[in-house]
């Protein structure tokens, strides 16, 4: 899969039009404050940019983008359609595509490196935010009056990226964390409770060492984990234990949960990356092919190459 960097994004929305560009970019990488910037859509689209060139990809820095039109946004397997308002939160973790159905696009947009939001400023490494998370709900429609309200919270960066003030990257963070709050008060995390019991701890930690695995970056990358005794030995459980707890806080057991989310990297390999069957299979910790494709036809009812097409 094609991994996208904040160069690349550079050129496609300005071409050769730029010629200081790989100086700019190397030189505030050199003084290790990260990159940012933010552009207002409407503008794009004046100049003749608003379109993304931009493949399914995996972007190597960090997008937010407030959104009003119509669009659509693939990601994962999931595919949405955007009617009015919505922002989204991209990170390098999920590969997806974006694109505006008409014309009539407005809002704003910032990208920034992970460099530009350093764990000692935040507290947190900024993967470790809920709205970057891997189960994070990546798009959320939003109404007018709150559309108007992340606007402004866009317009402050603006004025202060445009500003000569000898601070204005210290407050930009500010700004921009002031953002991922607004997003993360969309679909509240619950916050975790000292009461918490073990059942939802656990179900949470094996969550999370199956999503670590994911996504696939590679065909030489081979998936580790791949049965329920994998998961249960690197936590430190039975096995026996482990499907329990997961059927009871899932409905599910953990060889299902598990198949489903190899079935879900098989169709997104599937559909966006030109890895033949066979890599993806090797990729996916199946040995011989033919296994592979009586796995993926028996969860999904179709042979691998049918969905392909």
């Amino acid at each position: 899969m094609e991994q996208y960097s904040i160069h690349n994004f550079y050129k496609d929305i300005f071409g050769d039009v730029c010629p200081d560009l790989d100086h700019f970019l190397n030189s505030t990488a050199q003084n290790d404050i990260g990159h940012f910037n933010v552009f207002d859509i409407a503008a794009l689209y004046e100049c003749g940019n608003g379109k993304p060139k931009m493949p399914y990809s995996r972007r190597m820095y960090y997008k937010i983008s407030l959104i009003k039109g119509k669009n659509k946004v693939e990601y994962a397997d999931k595919l949405i359609e955007v009617k009015d308002c919505a922002i989204l939160f991209a990170t390098p973790k999920i590969p997806y595509y974006y694109q505006p159905i008409d014309n009539k696009q407005a809002g704003h947009f910032c990208v920034f490196t992970k460099e530009f939001l350093p764990k000692s400023k935040i507290g947190l490494n900024i993967d470790e935010l809920p709205i970057f998370s891997s189960g994070s709900e990546f798009i959320y429609e939003i109404g007018k009056d709150q559309y108007k309200e992340i606007s402004a919270i866009f317009k402050k960066m603006h004025n202060e990226l445009a500003s000569d003030y000898a601070f204005k990257y210290d407050l930009l963070r500010n700004i921009v964390m002031e953002l991922i709050h607004t997003g993360q008060k969309l679909n509240p995390v619950k916050s975790e409770v000292k009461s918490i019991n073990a059942s939802s701890r656990l179900s949470a930690l094996f969550i999370e060492l199956m999503e670590r695995q994911f996504p696939m970056e590679s065909p030489a990358n081979i998936l580790q984990l791949r049965t329920a005794k994998d998961y249960a030995d690197r936590l430190n459980v039975h096995v026996n234990y482990l499907n329990k707890v997961l059927k009871d806080t899932t409905g599910r057991t953990t060889t299902d949960i598990i198949a489903g989310r190899i079935t879900q990297e098989a169709k997104i390999l599937l559909k966006q990356t030109s890895w033949n069957v066979s890599e993806i299979a090797y990729s996916l910790g199946f040995e011989e092919v033919a296994h592979f494709s009586n796995f993926f036809k028996k969860q999904s009812d179709l042979s691998p190459l049918l969905y392909r097409n």
